[in-house]
């Protein structure tokens, strides 16, 4: 059960009073949020501005009354969103003046991906740098014609000011009808291109290792990361490099994956005190985070230190990496789980299901106000043991940021000695209690199929890893409650929340569902999971795939018309649905040997592969699927699941960082499919028995854990 404080209420965005169901809220002004469940959009239900959620009803508001349509897109953690909100959409004069010139959407990015996805190119089409708030101008059918991202109230940061950039856009879509439509034509001939990717053949599997090493090259070699300030973890990229490293054996894959995860871990990004990792670092030596804290980077960020807890170059590494691997899961555990119900007395035991979004960057209205410290704070919390404290997290008087202290230990990377370290961690157990009283920044405790997904997968392979049973409950846990809750007449839904759900699922719904399934069906050798993988991919290919060009879109053909049916391969904060499922349709077709999962999982990788030659860095998840497909290792373990040298044998497997292998527990009466190349093969003597396979060849019975972890290592190139 998680740990909360005795009241949620500084956590939970504030629900403000809501229509009932199906009822038009009349709010401030006309304002119709006051029915939505999204977190974002009740932070804006009492705005003067006459906010219409997403929907035809804003499209025939706009029709009949001849206005452009004023799309404001966020989410609930964004920072930027929350100053415009406060500058712009509470300004009585603005909202005024947004009310009168036009028709106002506003959108949880979050709850409508897709939405988002749209208009987000539509931006980067126009050459401006995407992002939210996303603040975007549409003709009355939803055809997007200039935009931006943040207006400030008044002109500054050499951006004009939002009033006049609003009469200045009402003006033009009054006066000069001409220019909209130009600006329309060429915008939607440009996003139909842009669904409609470049083919091309068969991708050799040596293309991994040639993108690894020109990504490699662009880690920077002080601090890890790709690029400059502002850095982002890209936990599919540095996946692409580990691999590489796991292939090849060349140490520079290696080190850059350990030099980045090293500084994340011990900079400021990282939450020293309560675990888990912030969106992204301001700067280039990830001291300084932007504060909100994400489910699906914390998700992808566990697999990365999972598998680094197994083959980072030194012992002290691998230990912290495993530190902070339990720690994220812990942040997960007392403070990510979405309550089954809203409510509740203070105290009282709440059920819980799947994971909840978001933590926002902001409390009492300031970016990172919870996290950072003062020498006096410190002082006052841990007396005599501040200034060795201080010592090790870069805590001074002047500060190392803004005039406060983030927590972080780049200066000190290596660990201490075990008197120091049992201090240290005395002290981060004080401060995160004192931690507690504070207000809490916002949470989002929304629970979205996709993002839930990506934790689930994550958790259940570090499960197996660490041999942490309660993870994988929590994860089996999860995953029900999303294959239970969140699914209608065999479909599912993206997002839940207070028991409604919401919104159509995407195609990253279903592929980071069906990898949860399929790594739940490794970790406990249930059957159900696989089934449940195998239906998911059915909807898939009866309302998703292009049976034109290959691929799958985004969108389901009976979800509500957009204006471009988005279908990519390319990363973004989350692995691309169609590497997913490139590496999920790989996956199954080694468990089950129907030929139809290689089909379709080549058939993705070539209506995407034209576009690998210049795209290369964005096609990561891609890249790895291709691997999958051409040249995993399968891994047999002929035996009682609850024998124990069946359990050694399961052990010895999880203790080597294999990504792509595929295992397989099966009693000795049971049958592998009809072309698995360990077809027929029992066990040696009575007892369990492993058999290590490549292509259509299988090693010699393996009975001995150490012998088994011999050859998963020699079998890694």
């Amino acid at each position: 059960m998680p740990v909360r404080p005795e009241s949620t209420a500084g956590r939970t965005a504030q629900d403000p009073p809501r229509a009932q169901e199906g009822e038009a809220a009349s709010g401030a002004g006309g304002n119709r949020l006051g029915a939505e469940t999204s977190p974002y959009l009740l932070q804006h239900a009492d705005n003067p501005v006459h906010w219409l959620p997403w929907g035809e009803g804003a499209f025939a508001q706009a029709k009949a009354e001849n206005k452009p349509i004023l799309l404001s897109v966020g989410y609930a953690a964004c920072h930027w969103c929350h100053v415009m909100a406060h500058e712009s959409f509470e300004n009585g004069e603005i909202a005024a003046l947004m009310n009168r010139l036009f028709v106002n959407v506003k959108v949880d990015r979050e709850e409508r991906p897709d939405v988002d996805q749209i208009y987000q190119q539509a931006l980067a089409l126009m050459s401006q740098h995407g992002g939210w708030p996303l603040t975007m101008f549409l003709t009355p059918e939803g055809e997007p014609f200039w935009g931006g991202t943040y207006f400030p109230p008044e002109p500054r940061y050499g951006r004009p000011g939002f009033p006049q950039i609003l009469e200045r856009i009402a003006q033009v879509f009054r006066d000069n009808p001409e220019d909209i439509g130009k600006n329309v034509a060429a915008l939607k001939e440009a996003l139909g291109k842009l669904s409609s990717p470049d083919a091309g053949g068969q991708v050799p599997l040596e293309a991994s290792v040639q993108a690894a090493q020109r990504l490699a090259r662009q880690v920077d070699p002080f601090h890890g990361g790709l690029g400059d300030a502002p850095k982002f973890p890209q936990p599919a990229i540095h996946k692409l490099i580990w691999q590489a490293w796991l292939r090849t054996g060349q140490a520079p894959f290696r080190q850059a994956v350990e030099l980045t995860l090293l500084h994340m871990s011990q900079g400021g990004i990282y939450d020293h005190l309560g675990g888990g990792y912030a969106r992204y670092a301001t700067d280039e030596a990830w001291l300084v985070p932007h504060f909100e804290k994400m489910l699906y980077d914390n998700a992808q960020i566990l697999d990365l230190l999972t598998n680094l807890s197994l083959g980072a170059s030194e012992d002290w590494r691998r230990e912290l990496f495993a530190a902070r691997a339990r720690e994220t899961v812990d942040w997960l555990l007392r403070e990510m789980l979405a309550p089954v119900q809203p409510g509740g007395a203070p105290g009282e035991a709440v059920p819980y299901g799947a994971f909840a979004a978001t933590y926002d960057a902001d409390s009492e209205g300031v970016e990172g106000k919870f996290y950072v410290w003062s020498v006096e704070e410190l002082r006052a919390v841990l007396g005599d043991d501040a200034p060795l404290f201080a010592e090790w997290y870069d805590v001074t008087a002047g500060g190392n940021w803004e005039g406060t202290n983030i927590l972080n230990r780049l200066d000190r990377l290596e660990p201490g000695d075990a008197t120091t370290e049992a201090t240290l961690a005395a002290c981060r157990a004080k401060l995160l209690a004192r931690r507690a009283e504070r207000v809490w920044p916002g949470w989002d405790d929304k629970v979205l199929a996709d993002w839930n997904g990506l934790a689930i997968a994550a958790l259940a392979r570090a499960a197996t890893v660490f041999g942490e049973a309660d993870w994988l409950t929590a994860a089996e846990r999860a995953f029900a409650f999303v294959a239970g809750e969140m699914q209608e007449g065999g479909r599912l839904r993206h997002s839940w929340r207070h028991g409604r759900l919401k919104h159509p699922a995407t195609l990253d719904d279903y592929a980071f569902m069906i990898e949860a399934a399929l790594a739940l069906a490794e970790a406990t050798g249930k059957r159900g999971y696989l089934d449940q993988a195998e239906a998911w991919v059915a909807v898939l290919e009866r309302h998703y795939w292009d049976a034109e060009g290959g691929g799958y879109f985004l969108t389901a053909d009976d979800t509500e018309r957009l204006i471009v049916r988005p279908k990519h391969a390319h990363d973004n904060a989350t692995p691309a649905g169609n590497g997913v499922m490139v590496q999920n349709l790989a996956r199954l077709w080694h468990l089950t040997g129907k030929a139809d999962y290689r089909t379709r999982a080549q058939a993705t990788v070539q209506a995407f592969s034209g576009e690998l030659a210049r795209m290369f860095s964005a096609m990561a998840s891609l890249l790895l699927g291709n691997e999958m497909l051409q040249d995993a290792q399968q891994l047999v373990v002929v035996g009682e699941r609850e024998d124990h040298k069946t359990k050694e044998l399961l052990r010895a497997a999880a203790a080597v960082s294999v990504p792509t292998l595929v295992l397989q527990t099966v009693s000795p009466e049971d049958e592998l499919p009809h072309l698995h190349p360990a077809r027929g093969k029992g066990q040696v003597g009575a007892a369990a028995t492993a058999y290590l396979c490549r292509g259509t060849t299988c090693s010699l019975p393996i009975t001995a854990p150490q012998k088994l972890k011999e050859a998963l290592w020699a079998a890694r190139g």
